[in-house]
């Protein structure tokens, strides 16, 4: 297999990102030091960020992980604490970014792999709950810590629902237990367990298969998922039909089926 070519990086104070040459976009945590808790500047970054990959025409996947041992261990703590001393609006404000950094990602046209290396807490959970694939090594924990500190799991609750279901959230909202990877797989936070030296390539595997498909297709694949799993059954078959004659006027559509049909390979493969 040829080297991967790393193209661009982009590196912050509390992130790195790194774009190779296929349009692959490895987005690292970076505060190892404090297990990746997220801070008022580590969301500004990651809100910037999200606005640059969603302003790309080149990239095509993004690979969310984190520095050092822990993959993101929730909000930082001494964040926390400042926001106590501040009024009512600047907490709602500060509140509102970090729900803005949650949808931005959530939101993105292009899909997301976790690359979940370790133990994961809190708003760590959220983040995991946002990509559209994740895969942890088998010795990573996870827990919903806020309650614990006398706090709630708020701004991710949309994303940690939706992704294990009222029931699963209702045990774990309300208890800060620690549970492993085969347990976040059977309740749906994670897609795949592997090994840790398995986690590159079961990555790896996961980009490989989407860089073989239409981005275009893939981006209005993400807007039917979240358009059919909130409207009727009427809406719905009014918006699917006219999604699929949509992608049947478009290039990549047209692409598509010209090189199934001459049995070649889509331009964007």
């Amino acid at each position: 297999m040829a080297a991967i070519k790393k193209e661009s990086k982009v590196e912050y104070k509390n992130t790195i990102m790194t774009v190779d040459d296929r349009g692959v976009a490895y987005v690292t945590f970076n505060r190892p030091a404090v297990h990746n808790a997220m801070s008022a500047e580590f969301i500004q970054e990651m809100l910037h960020l999200c606005a640059t990959i969603e302003a790309s025409k080149s990239i095509r996947v993004v690979v969310l992980t984190g520095a050092g041992e822990t993959f993101c261990a929730g909000g930082d703590l001494k964040w926390m604490e400042s926001n106590i001393a501040k009024s009512r609006s600047e907490r709602i404000e500060e509140t509102g970014e970090l729900a803005e950094m949650f949808a931005a990602l959530n939101c993105l046209s292009k899909p997301v792999i976790g690359r979940i290396q370790g133990p994961t807490y809190g708003g760590g959970v959220g983040m995991v709950s946002v990509c559209d694939i994740s895969i942890g090594v088998e010795t990573a924990k996870f827990a919903l810590t806020e309650v614990k500190l006398g706090l709630t799991p708020a701004t991710i609750s949309p994303y940690v629902v939706k992704r294990i279901g009222a029931t699963n959230a209702r045990r774990n909202f309300f208890n800060s237990r620690i549970f492993g990877a085969p347990e976040a797989k059977t309740i749906g936070l994670l897609s795949e367990v592997v090994s840790v030296a398995e986690l590159d390539s079961a990555i790896e595997k996961e980009v490989r298969m989407i860089l073989k498909c239409s981005p275009s297709a893939i981006a209005s694949s993400k807007k039917l998922i979240d358009y059919v799993d909130t409207h009727t059954a009427a809406d719905n078959r009014i918006y699917t039909v006219a999604n699929l004659a949509d992608a049947w006027e478009t290039d990549e559509g047209k692409e598509g089926i010209d090189a199934f049909l001459n049995k070649r390979k889509a331009s964007w493969n």
